[in-house]
């Protein structure tokens, strides 16, 4: 990310997005599966496309759950 200088009696400039994932611009949640708790809050998850490791230490998750995650952390527990 990039952005401008801030200019006195100006609202701050909108940091432009160079990388393929931006935390703060249109990046959305994504509902998966909870598969398998694993030690350090983390949980392996499907994606529908295959597996992955996401972290849902914000949130009391449970295997069979569906859950929202966003930039690799669970954010919400949408279906129990």
């Amino acid at each position: 990310m990039t952005a401008d200088a801030p200019v006195p009696g100006q609202p701050p400039a909108v940091p432009e997005c160079s990388d393929e994932v931006c935390l703060t611009c249109s990046d959305s949640a994504v509902a998966v599966t909870v598969t398998e708790l694993l030690p350090a809050g983390l949980a392996r998850v499907d994606t529908g496309a295959g597996l992955e490791e996401v972290s849902v230490a914000l949130v009391s998750a449970a295997v069979g759950d569906t859950i929202l995650v966003h930039a690799g952390e669970a954010i919400a527990v949408v279906a129990s």
